[in-house]
């Protein structure tokens, strides 16, 4: 049996670290973040419904997604951001299922599902163990600044658009608190995956 373990947190509370930690174990990652970026490219059935709702303004000259002025829409707009959710989630979580189950037939030990918008979406049903990486919201300000050059306000909109973290963590079986070092992220990393049995 494949234990699997579906990964979220905020932004910038480190959820890419931690991911990070799993694949250094040769643990797989299935990150959502990246089969979003893969089903809306040119070519894919998702990439034709984004440009038909909103429209050819929102393509580079190379005719890919201009993902910061796509951004700009719909972070500002809830309807749009509902309306590109409705596109690209069904596509994303229809191919995490197809690499989820090629793992499986493997026979992957333990199998990490990546996802951002675990609860919000309501993917918990697609993982044995839901994991959370947390930071307080000081911290995850902080840290949202320095790693994309934002104002205070713009960062703090950022983490607003989201399900707080605390509500997260309360959700969650499980938590690894990623407020302080990095060693400390990768000690409870390691007891959570004894305690599962997946490493000695």
């Amino acid at each position: 049996m494949s234990l699997v373990i579906g990964l979220t947190g905020g932004i910038a509370s480190g959820k890419s670290t931690v991911a990070k930690m799993f694949t250094e174990l040769n643990i797989p990652v299935i990150d959502a973040d990246v089969i979003a970026r893969e089903v809306v490219e040119p070519g894919e059935a998702s990439y034709k419904q984004i440009v038909e709702v909103f429209g050819e303004d929102i393509l580079g000259p190379d005719g890919s997604i201009n993902r910061p002025k796509l951004g700009s829409i719909i972070f500002a707009n809830e309807e749009k951001r509902e309306q590109l959710n409705q596109i690209v989630h069904p596509a994303v979580r229809q191919r995490m299922l197809k690499k989820k189950a090629d793992y499986i037939e493997q026979g992957e030990k333990c199998i990490v599902l990546d996802i951002p918008l675990l609860f919000e979406s309501r993917l918990t049903a697609l993982a044995d163990q839901t994991l959370v990486v947390f930071a307080d919201e000081k911290t995850q300000l902080k840290r949202l600044m320095e790693r994309n050059q934002l104002s205070e306000q713009e960062a703090m909109n950022r983490i607003t658009s989201q399900m707080p973290l605390i509500e997260k963590a309360k959700l969650a079986d499980e938590l690894i608190d990623n407020s302080h070092s990095i060693e400390k992220s990768k000690e409870q990393l390691f007891a959570l995956l004894k305690k599962w049995e997946i490493i000695e």
